[in-house]
């Protein structure tokens, strides 16, 4: 027996570690992006893993995905890929205050789209969305949620820098520019209408001169960083986990036995004894009367 679990322990201490899967176990695959321009052609550094909040020189519009050279992915492995554009009040995460959901597009990486070694005729796959024209973000992540403040399946919170919402999960990258405010910093101005001319009411003494205690409410903590990056995204989960069927309890009282090997014989014949002395006491009883 020893020497059988042994051999079944053997093969699993030689297994690698970079593979994005284990038999039929998807696990977390990294992703790497570029950003490509109207005409087709790279703009900035080619493909990269790197995280962090960038200040957009180019508005990226497209950023091709695909999955990093060097991972075992199966044939049945889903990495979902989004690129949102959001609207904010700021040209930096600092200043982003509130964020509106403008567009956003979702790819699935799969098996197809690890790179190799002949990737100079490959395609790739894209995600495009809108370009702001005002102080925008754009983040690149790794699921399919939509994150823009609405609840339901598939919705999430919107990214809020002063409530310390730090959406979307799976951040991969993002980026962050503007140059104008994208509403009028002040209202318009009412059109003038004609008054009619009143009596002006006679002020009245308060109830109460003393003015009320000024009270502050506590500070809302705010992020010292950006939010953290990572290109290694989690797989699609195509099967939820099964739910678990409740386990008999041992705390309550034993059922009867009533199989073979219960002592069914032994009990009946315990009863019979039981009822015969009884029958046998009530006809003592009746000849005694009959007697007396």
């Amino acid at each position: 027996m020893a020497t059988a679990f042994a051999a079944a322990v053997v093969p699993l201490a030689g297994a690698g570690t970079a593979s994005a899967t284990t038999g039929s176990e998807c696990r977390s695959a990294t992703v790497q992006y570029r950003i490509v321009g109207a005409d087709g052609n790279v703009v900035g550094a080619d493909w990269t893993s790197q995280g962090g909040f960038h200040a957009w020189d180019t508005v990226p519009g497209t950023v091709e995905v695909r999955l990093a050279p060097g991972q075992n992915v199966a044939e049945d492995c889903k990495y979902p890929v989004s690129l949102a554009e959001y609207t904010t009040e700021g040209p930096d995460w600092f200043t982003s205050g509130h964020q509106t959901l403008v567009d956003k597009a979702t790819v699935h990486l799969g098996a197809a789209d690890v790179a190799g070694g002949d990737d100079a005729k490959r395609t790739w796959q894209k995600l495009t969305v809108k370009s702001p024209d005002c102080y925008g973000q754009i983040d690149l992540y790794g699921d399919d949620v939509t994150y823009d403040g609405q609840t339901g399946e598939g919705h999430g919170p919107a990214p809020y820098q002063p409530g310390n919402v730090v959406t979307p999960y799976h951040l991969i990258a993002a980026w962050n520019g503007g140059e104008k405010e994208c509403t009028p910093s002040t209202p318009e101005s009412p059109t003038p209408s004609e008054t009619q001319p009143s009596t002006p009411a006679t002020p009245t003494t308060p109830a109460d001169s003393t003015p009320p205690a000024e009270t502050t409410a506590p500070p809302t903590p705010k992020p010292s960083t950006t939010p953290p990056t990572d290109s290694d995204v989690p797989p699609m989960e195509s099967n939820p986990p099964a739910t678990p069927k409740p386990s008999p309890s041992d705390s309550g009282p034993p059922l009867a036995e009533t199989g073979s090997s219960a002592p069914v014989g032994a009990i009946a014949g315990g009863a019979a004894v039981v009822v015969a002395l009884g029958a046998g006491a009530l006809v003592m009883s009746r000849r005694a009367r009959r007697s007396s």
